[in-house]
């Protein structure tokens, strides 16, 4: 059983394991409080340290984590990160709202045709949700 909810989104990030000194650009699959989960062509080595750079604010986020497990899912692997910094928390937070937020975005284009800015999406989103999302 998981220990934080997890909140779906596909928000680029940007990542770097430390031991292979190569980054990638990929898309986020979801986060939590604990960590968050990617796709990702190659598998990646658990126990490796890895620097994770999410671009959804100014200046953008940036943790460091543990991957904690990679599994081989449909062609490409799906890697587990543990956030290595327990004072991540408020940071974090705020990178689950947005992404809630962008996730509103794009469903209410797909679902209804109505193409909103970042902050229209981020009223709507806080007038329909915010007074439920877990804190």
């Amino acid at each position: 059983m998981r220990q934080f909810i997890r909140h779906p989104s596909d928000i680029p990030i940007e990542y770097c394991v430390t031991r292979l000194g190569s980054g990638r650009r990929e898309h986020l699959n979801n986060i939590s409080q604990g960590g968050l989960c990617f796709r990702t062509p190659k598998a990646l080595q658990r126990g490796c340290i890895i620097r994770i750079t999410i671009p959804v604010r100014e200046p953008a986020f940036e943790t460091t984590g543990t991957i904690v497990w990679c599994r081989r899912t449909n062609g490409y692997y799906d890697v587990g990160v543990q956030f290595a910094d327990a004072n991540t928390e408020f940071s974090v937070r705020m990178v689950e709202q947005i992404c809630q937020i962008h996730h509103y975005q794009k469903e209410v284009l797909t679902k209804e045709g109505r193409s909103l800015s970042g902050p229209e999406a981020a009223a709507e989103w806080v007038a329909k949700y915010a007074q439920n999302f877990p804190s």
